[in-house]
């Protein structure tokens, strides 16, 4: 039996039970063939205050449970995300345009999410003080209340399960807001992956929607901690409104991020990571490789061999057969893909492979001989584009790389590990890779950038995830009432 029934999601929102969202419901579209492959309820901002209201009851039962308890619906989540892993890469190629590479490992990226986070909830969270007075003084961390989790399109169940997860496990509720582009992958599939793992009705609320509900989602004072991943300009703005109120932001946000190909590198390997790190999910992923900085002495010889990767590389319906690249997710983001490409050769690029479309389906494209004035380099792609630029020295590397506001993740490639982390040392970045490109995820590791990227490592590992979805609570405790002298 397979784990999504149309009969019970279609249309509706999930608040522990799936039901009539208050602003009606939109269509779920496949941006490889443009049809429509469902629909889904789409909540407005009176949806969203409704629960906030029921996730903040539900909240204080979820959080006096053992931490048996809620570890044990983590791990049956994983075992349904495992059960149903192939339904769910169906979901992610229809409705996210995912290769079914791609697709397969941001299902299995769900299923160690769930694991991990089973551990979590029974990992210490407190220390003991020292005090100079007669009582035990301790700190503690205490789950926040409601956890507001506004996810993208592009990983959109994995990007969904690295908040929810975690802030579940630490005793939170969670009002879910996924993409509406993505709304089945990305949240009817962790809604009804918790149902039947046996989470209280109420904890997890899914609510696809517009602008209107974010925003209501983000003020709501129920609320306390909004994560967001997105763009860095609609991270601002999240930012600021979370500000006003007073709450925690943690903000996963853009990227423009370099891998660097020193003098020794291996080429054929060079070329296959460079390939990856900016083709993998059509360049939809906020760590690709937007700027390949290669050195002068090989950089020929490196674009050759990356654009032979690029003219090679299939281009398809991910339902159609083994394809390694799937379609833009619509149509206004092929449009700023293609006009950067377009403005980027106007200023003097070559494009070397690549520049062409056909409907959604954009061939992945090297530019060669790109300069800093160039808006392939100073802005973020999103798209699967390489960007090459060449350097003469270590330092004239180090300058480019930190000629950008993005600081998410760094890839060099070497010969020298050794040389390599030296120079890694230069750059701000909050992901470094030597010899690997830019692209990585793991339940077990800190994510997350600095500068325009984002507010720093908010998700992942035990120290972060404890950080991003608890408060600190200090506590002391006397054997006798204490008096005072008025």
């Amino acid at each position: 039996m397979g784990l999504l029934n149309d009969e019970t999601w279609t249309g509706k929102v999930f608040t522990g039970e799936w039901v009539s969202a208050r602003g009606g419901d939109a269509p779920v579209v496949s941006p490889a063939t443009g049809a429509e492959i469902g629909r889904i309820g789409s909540a407005d901002a009176d949806d969203v205050t409704a629960s906030a209201v029921a996730a903040a009851g539900a909240q204080r039962e979820w959080a006096a449970a053992s931490f048996e308890e809620r570890a044990a619906v983590l791990r049956r989540a994983g075992d349904l995300f495992t059960e149903h892993a192939a339904e769910i890469a169906g979901w992610l190629g229809r409705e996210a345009g995912s290769a079914p590479g791609k697709a397969g490992f941001e299902a299995h990226l769900a299923v160690t999410e769930a694991y991990e986070c089973a551990a979590l909830a029974s990992q210490p969270v407190g220390e003991v003080l020292r005090t100079a007075k007669p009582r035990l003084s301790l700190s503690r961390r205490v789950p926040v209340g409601v956890v507001g989790v506004i996810a993208p399109f592009n990983f959109p169940l994995i990007l969904g399960m690295r908040s929810v997860a975690p802030a579940l496990a630490l005793g939170n509720a969670v009002v879910l807001k996924p993409d509406p582009r993505t709304a089945v992958s990305g949240g009817a599939v962790i809604a009804e992956v918790f149902r039947a793992a046996g989470l209280p009705e109420g904890v997890l609320q899914v609510l696809p929607g517009g602008a209107e509900a974010g925003v209501r989602l983000v003020e709501d004072p129920r609320v306390r901690v909004i994560s967001f991943t997105g763009s860095t300009a609609a991270g601002r703005k999240v930012g600021e409104a979370a500000g006003r109120h007073l709450k925690r932001a943690h903000l996963e946000l853009g990227g423009n991020s370099p891998l660097i190909v020193l003098d020794d590198a291996d080429l054929d390997s060079a070329a296959s990571v460079g390939a990856w790190g900016s083709f993998l999910h059509q360049g939809q992923i906020c760590m690709t490789t937007g700027r390949h900085l290669v050195h002068a002495s090989v950089a020929d010889a490196y674009v050759e061999r990356l654009a032979a990767k690029a003219e090679a590389l299939p281009v398809g319906d991910p339902e159609s057969g083994e394809v390694a690249l799937g379609p833009i997710i619509d149509a206004g983001q092929r449009d700023k893909i293609h006009s950067l490409v377009t403005r980027s050769v106007e200023s003097g690029a070559k494009l070397s492979a690549g520049g062409v479309y056909e409907g959604l389906f954009y061939r992945p494209t090297v530019l060669d001989q790109v300069r800093s004035e160039s808006p392939a380099f100073a802005e973020e792609v999103f798209g699967p584009v390489a960007p090459v630029i060449r350097f003469e020295t270590l330092d004239e590397a180090a300058d480019i790389a930190c000629a950008s506001d993005y600081g998410l993740s760094l890839g060099i490639l070497t010969a020298n590990p050794m040389r390599g982390y030296e120079l890694a040392e230069r750059i701000p970045s909050g992901i470094v890779h030597i010899n690997d490109q830019t692209v990585d995820d793991e339940a077990v590791a800190p994510f997350g950038g600095v500068g325009d990227s984002g507010t720093g490592s908010r998700f992942g590992g035990t120290t972060a995830n404890i950080e991003a979805f608890t408060e600190t609570q200090w506590v002391t405790m006397r054997a006798d009432t204490a008096r005072y002298p008025f």
